[in-house]
């Protein structure tokens, strides 16, 4: 059954490549971090809800909206392959019923902030705006793309951004919830120029302050698409293998 229907459009991802140990703690049980040419990535990720429906229904005033979330990478082995999926270090939406609900029936780490975004069209370029506010302070993350779409390539770097196809939530040490989020493959927009104007202290925490003063590693346009989120299932403990599976 399908938890969530809506459509994530024009997905703003700004990557930075971390030490693992940082995420240890958050790594949920039965996961473990998936690494990109040997490199561990958070990103952190702006874009928009659309024609959002939550078990079917859509919620006065709660089906537009904006989300910025902070997330790294995890992968499960099951049945014989990879699992490949990820983890939210938080989410913040402007709805507060939305946080209501993923905290609730998912436990996930959402949080109501005061948001806002603007598209702005020019003759051959567009600019994609997505802000959130701390206190007085509006953090602001903005990238300048061409309007045309093309293919993500096969094992490239976006594709490894873009591809992972679970969500995992870490209850406890021994306890995981897993949920599976189907799209079909995106397409991304050449990204011309980026800026970022955010207090990643105040929105993250001590553990993600120092991305404060680091360049993000890569910087995506995502255009997009219909997205179904199904119901979360709660995983049995589980000792992986520190063997490499291939």
């Amino acid at each position: 059954m399908n938890f969530l229907k809506a459509e994530w459009k024009n997905l703003a991802l700004f990557n930075y490549e971390v030490d693992t140990k940082l995420l240890e703690k958050y790594i949920p049980a039965g996961t473990e971090i998936d690494l990109w040419n040997n490199k561990c990535y958070v990103s952190l990720v702006g874009f928009m809800f659309k024609n959002t429906k939550v078990l079917g229904f859509k919620i006065p005033f709660h089906v537009d909206f904006e989300e910025v979330n902070l997330r790294f990478y995890v992968k499960r082995f099951e049945n014989g392959k990879w699992k490949r999926g990820v983890v939210f270090i938080k989410e913040i939406v402007p709805k507060k019923a939305i946080t209501f609900i993923a905290n609730t029936l998912y436990q996930e780490h959402y949080e109501t902030q005061k948001m806002r975004h603007e598209i702005i069209e020019n003759k051959n370029t567009n600019t994609f705006i997505y802000q959130w506010k701390n206190d007085k302070n509006w953090n602001t993350i903005q990238i300048e793309t061409n309007q045309n779409p093309t293919e993500i390539e096969v094992d490239s770097e976006a594709e490894f951004i873009t591809e992972h196809y679970f969500g995992y939530t870490k209850i406890d040490n021994e306890t995981t919830f897993e949920y599976e989020v189907q799209h079909p493959r995106w397409e991304q927009f050449e990204v011309l120029n980026h800026s970022i104007d955010i207090d990643f202290g105040k929105t993250y925490g001590h553990d993600f302050e120092f991305l404060q003063d680091l360049n993000p590693t890569s910087v995506f346009l995502a255009k997009g698409s219909a997205i179904k989120v199904k119901n979360k299932r709660r995983l049995q403990p589980v000792l992986l293998l520190k063997e490499n599976h291939n």
